[in-house]
């Protein structure tokens, strides 16, 4: 028996190795993690507070569209831009929401835009389209992030 005991001792702490694991290391838990995120699609898209109450991600992002288109028709339609350029009856904006809820509104042009001037209809764009309701930023795991998307807008002649 006293010949095994120095076996065994020498067994069980040479044992301890096999339960042993690769940890891997934190840059490469990272590397790993950071390659799996789809960092072009956002966890919840921005919303106004009538869309807050859809459930559905969907229908919450296409009531979220169609509130923003309506809202800049709507503050476009106030002013004379149908009228000074009537060949116009469609703008694309972008428009960005950032983390802290603020929006920004840029009228996408043609390159080959010179049949009106961009930087007045920009100027009405920037001088009507304030006031907006309280936007919720997107989130991504849990962060409110920046979101740019293009909305076009439809300049209704004045009859």
């Amino acid at each position: 028996m006293r010949q095994f005991f120095p076996f065994f001792i020498c067994i069980l702490f040479n044992s301890c190795q096999y339960f042993e694991k690769q940890v891997p290391s934190e840059k490469e838990l990272l590397q790993k993690e950071l390659k799996s995120i789809n960092w072009k699609e956002v966890d919840e898209y921005p919303s106004l507070p009538n869309c807050e109450k859809i459930a559905d991600r969907k229908l919450r992002q296409q009531c979220f569209f169609e509130v923003m288109s309506t809202l800049i028709e709507e503050k476009l339609n106030i002013d004379t831009l149908s009228i000074m350029y009537p060949e116009l009856d469609t703008i694309e904006v972008k428009v960005t929401v950032f983390p802290n809820a603020t929006m920004k509104f840029e009228p996408q042009f043609p390159k080959d835009s010179v049949a009106y001037d961009t930087i007045k209809i920009d100027s009405i764009l920037h001088a009507r389209l304030i006031d907006f309701p309280k936007v919720n930023p997107a989130i991504k795991r849990g962060i409110p992030v920046k979101t740019q998307f293009i909305l076009p807008v439809i300049i209704k002649a004045k009859e």
